[in-house]
């Protein structure tokens, strides 16, 4: 179990590879990656059950899926700084022939990876798949997921949530990063989806909420209350409130950045908000 301050230098670091990959390639999405810097932090460095061994199949371990496959720049920061591959790969977010594609993939075997993703409402599915595989196997691990909230327009999600009430898939803890912003703009304004809450209850869903996203230790106990309620014949939401963009002044609480590049100016802003922390790539 990690302590606060190392879970802080941790996530300062990610935001800075964050900035530098993006940046290096003036392609990707820094808004919905910096806002789930600590949540990828949290679920890597103290959460999650893992075998530092990466085996595609998992058994004997928690596994983590990623729905919204956009923000991979955090993903592929956390994983690396984790130990699932060199660091210094980071560098290659992006180009051709990379194992660092925009949207991660299977094909080149990453260790980390289980699912491509970024093709938006399936990630559900595959999680609650994976959730009964380890019911069939006796693996009292747990699976873990994360959603965009604007993913939650698509409809395969609503049949999966429907489904998991309905089968009682209670080793599940989805997640949804709950910051009120997508492509377009806010979700209130593209496709207002109401209460989320209660539209997770009313599928018989137990559901919690982390107002604050981006504290660490808020996460922490958020997340522990999550895996706390699993077992007991229900599948657990956890709505995460975070701000997009946030640790970057001019990126926070617009959707501008959800796919938008820094120029060399910003970056060095971003940068300077950010110190270096556990060492640059």
């Amino acid at each position: 179990m990690s302590n606060t301050q190392h879970l802080q230098d941790f996530t300062t670091q990610v935001r800075r590879d964050i900035l530098r990959m993006v940046h290096a390639v003036n392609s990707g999405h820094p808004g919905g990656s910096l806002g789930c810097a600590e949540f990828f932090t949290v679920l890597y460095q103290h959460l999650l059950k893992r075998n530092p061994q990466f085996e595609m199949n998992g058994i004997g371990e928690d596994l983590f899926f990623l729905s919204n496959g956009h923000i991979s720049p955090v993903y592929y920061s956390v994983l690396a700084r984790t130990g699932y591959f060199p660091v210094s790969e980071l560098a290659t977010f992006r180009k051709l022939n990379t194992r660092l594609q925009g949207h991660p993939t299977t094909h080149d075997q990453l260790p980390g990876v289980r699912i491509a993703s970024g093709s938006l409402g399936q990630g559900l599915s595959v999680a609650i798949g994976a959730a009964q595989a380890k019911k069939l196997n006796n693996d009292s691990n747990l699976i873990y997921s994360l959603h965009g909230d604007g993913e939650l327009q698509e409809g395969q999600n609503w049949e999966a949530i429907m489904y998991a009430s309905a089968k009682k898939v209670d080793n599940l803890i989805a997640t949804v990063d709950y910051n009120g912003q997508q492509i377009d703009g806010s979700t209130d304004e593209v496709l207002n989806m109401g209460n989320l809450k209660a539209k997770f209850e009313a599928f018989d869903w137990d559901v919690l909420e982390i107002k604050e996203g981006n504290n660490i230790e808020a996460i922490i106990a958020g997340m522990e209350d999550a895996k706390s309620r699993t077992g007991k014949g229900k599948p657990v939401c956890v709505l995460l409130h975070t701000v997009m963009g946030n640790g970057v002044d001019f990126m926070m609480h617009t959707h501008a950045w959800h796919g938008k590049a820094p120029n060399n100016d910003q970056l060095a802003i971003g940068l300077a908000q950010n110190a270096e922390t556990l060492g640059d790539y």
